[in-house]
């Protein structure tokens, strides 16, 4: 598919730029809106790809947030941001859907620097409260005037975060508005019209001053009659109101559930919520269908909560042609592998199984593999707990999901060289997710730390040589990254070998030029070096293999007998090269005249595009590896063919 699909029939949505353009709608209109807003969803990702299933699930709600309060005066807070394509597409950006994660677009998730509506960027789930606190504690330090609203989801809501938010929220009093989205019937069962009507009950402000005047008349009541009046109301709530009693613990003031698909239901609790003069913060759980309005997505939520480009007659996903498994998939052929051969091997994941290829894990070995939902602080330390007991724990997490968890590296397992293995997936750039997902900082933040092993595998067998290297640590923790997408196409052992610690390999033997790379840019080094020979100068090509500890022999034989030596690594300053550079300097390495280059992430966040294009862009491709061993040569600059 290289064309967008025809664009489907929109009166009403045509004729909106932004969210005041429907504020005069009836019901009746806003229903028909919310229809076209699906189907232009629907039209967009199956071209650009992305997230579905949440933001189908959020339609009529997002319709009902930007007609009922004032946007963008209000905040509009939306948590993780993958659910907001609705959003975008109400708030002068429906031209520009096609443009989603491609370069130079829009982003997949919200972002302050794209629009007014977006008070808050996000990526990375369970934030959204936080900020929106910050924001009302804001407000009401100006003495303004502004509804701040967060919309979280009963996924994001497992992480800990949200509840310390939340926690803060009901001690600091600030008026703000949560809406627990909650598309997984996790919290609360099927609602009707029953709740419908005590939820706008609950809400109204004729309730409220009701609730007040009976607080202020208990006050002139004797402390004991106090104390049972203020029970007998929390009771009289909860018998009404379902599964509201943790979040009233909390301090908030809780409504709820209430059917996010039905306008009649929906309106008139955001407008008492709108006009009510309590402080208090409010949370109002809203159920909704993960998928609604497509019956795809709707028969397959999971499926079809991120994906590729599709077919929107057949909901058919296309199959993008595979020259070699993915390195996730390869990760899981190992670690099966390994685990069969040993049951202490337990595998965590944070709420990640099909993205880190736990999954499959998980249907062979139940009882070896947990899911701790979006807690990845949670995660690390808990795995610290099975090594306490003599488990072999694979902590499986995004690098960049990994960030969220750094204390709990360092506290809980590296300074007790608690042996942890980290599994890192989506290492590198990750193109259309863009920044929020790239994995570029890993190798700098775990190797400043003391008594850690790094690998940084370089194809999908060498994957599967790190897996069986790290089930043989026993006595420190380590950590092996690999990027997202298919590996090179290398023939796969059956089950990985044990590598020696801290030693790399010579791929290619040469002279004068050094090419030393960590990780998978190993396949461009080696077409780098291909070029070069072509000039009458072949290189040496060397594969890395651990980031900690180095290879110090290798890297300084490389330094004595070469008057160039390029380094190159898919992270961060701060990471491989920065340690080589250091073992030189201080190894008297750097003193006879060497040429040293080392190629990395540049400093500056990577916009979402295409893979290639970011590859050729910060010049971590073989051209730009060939144009750095020229320069610091001495030889004029080129680059290889396209």
């Amino acid at each position: 598919m290289t064309r967008p699909p025809p664009k489907p029939k929109a009166p009403l949505l045509d004729r909106i730029s932004n969210p005041a353009d429907f504020r005069s709608f009836s019901v009746e209109e806003l229903e028909q809106l919310t229809h076209e807003v699906r189907q232009a969803m629907i039209q967009s990702v199956s071209f650009t790809g992305g997230h579905l299933g949440a933001g189908l699930g959020v339609a009529e709600l997002t319709v009902a947030l930007h007609y009922v309060f004032d946007t963008p005066r209000d905040k509009l807070i939306w948590d993780v941001g993958h659910q907001a394509y609705p959003h975008k597409i109400l708030t002068g950006r429906k031209d520009r859907m096609m443009t989603m994660r491609q370069g130079g677009g829009l982003s997949g998730f919200t972002r302050r620097s794209e629009s007014q509506y977006d008070p808050f960027g996000a990526g990375h789930s369970s934030t959204s409260i936080s900020a929106a606190l910050g924001m009302a504690a804001g407000r009401d330090l100006k003495d303004d005037n502004f509804n701040v609203i967060a919309v979280i989801g009963d996924g994001a809501m497992s992480a800990g975060q949200a509840y310390e938010a939340m926690n803060n929220a009901g001690a600091l009093g600030s008026r703000l508005v949560v809406i627990l989205n909650d598309n997984d019937m996790s919290i609360a069962p099927p609602v009707g019209a029953m709740s419908a009507y005590l939820s706008r009950l609950l809400s109204s402000p004729s309730y409220h001053s009701l609730r007040h005047f009976a607080k202020d008349l208990a006050h002139l009541l004797p402390p004991p009659l106090e104390r049972a009046v203020g029970r007998a109301e929390e009771y009289a709530r909860g018998m009404v109101s379902g599964g509201g009693t943790l979040f009233e613990e909390m301090g908030f003031y809780y409504v709820g559930p209430i059917d996010g698909h039905n306008f009649d239901h929906l309106l008139p609790v955001l407008k008492n919520v709108r006009e009510s003069e309590d402080t208090k913060p409010v949370l109002i759980h809203v159920i909704t269908k993960k998928g609604k309005g497509y019956p795809p997505a709707e028969a397959a939520a999971d499926k079809y909560h991120g994906v590729g480009r599709f077919d929107v007659l057949t909901g058919q996903l296309d199959k993008p042609k595979a020259n070699a498994p993915s390195y996730t998939s390869v990760f899981s052929k190992a670690l099966l592998a390994e685990a069969e051969k040993d049951d202490r091997i337990v595998a965590v994941t944070a709420a990640m199984p099909a993205g880190t290829g736990l999954d499959k894990f998980g249907d062979r070995f139940p009882a070896r593999c947990f899911d701790v939902g979006i807690a990845e602080q949670h995660a690390v330390t808990f795995s610290a707990g099975l090594a306490c007991e003599g488990f072999k724990p694979f902590c499986a997490i995004y690098s960049s999901f990994l960030q969220r968890a750094y204390d709990q590296v360092q506290h809980d397992v590296v300074l007790q060289r608690l042996p942890v293995r980290f599994a890192i997936d989506r290492a590198g750039l990750v193109g259309a997710d863009g920044a929020t997902h790239a994995g570029a900082y890993d190798m700098a933040f775990l190797g400043c730390l003391p008594d850690i092993v790094i690998m940084c595998p370089s194809d999908e067998a060498e994957l599967m040589h790190a897996v069986a290297t790290a089930v043989s640590i026993n006595d420190r923790p380590s950590a092996f990254r690999y990027p997202r997408g298919e590996g090179v196409g290398v023939e796969l052992p059956e089950r990985g070998t044990i590598m020696p610690i801290g030693k790399g390999r010579i791929v290619r033997e040469g002279s004068r030029i050094a090419i030393l790379s960590l990780g998978t840019r190993l396949a461009e080094c080696l077409k780098a070096a291909e070029e070069l020979a072509a000039r009458g100068l072949a290189p040496t090509v060397a594969d890395a293999r651990f980031m900690k500890p180095l290879d110090e022999e290798l890297i300084l034989r490389l330094a004595r007998d070469h008057e160039v030596l390029v380094t190159v690594e898919e992270g961060s300053v701060g990471g491989f090269g920065s340690h080589v550079l250091t073992l030189l300097a201080a190894r008297g390495a750097l003193d006879n005249g060497l040429k040293v280059r080392p190629l990395m992430l540049p400093d500056y966040f990577v916009e979402h595009d295409a893979p290639n294009t970011q590859y050729e862009t910060i010049g971590l491709n073989a051209s730009g590896i060939l144009a750095s061993a020229l320069e610091a040569l001495g030889e004029a600059k080129a680059a290889i063919p396209a």
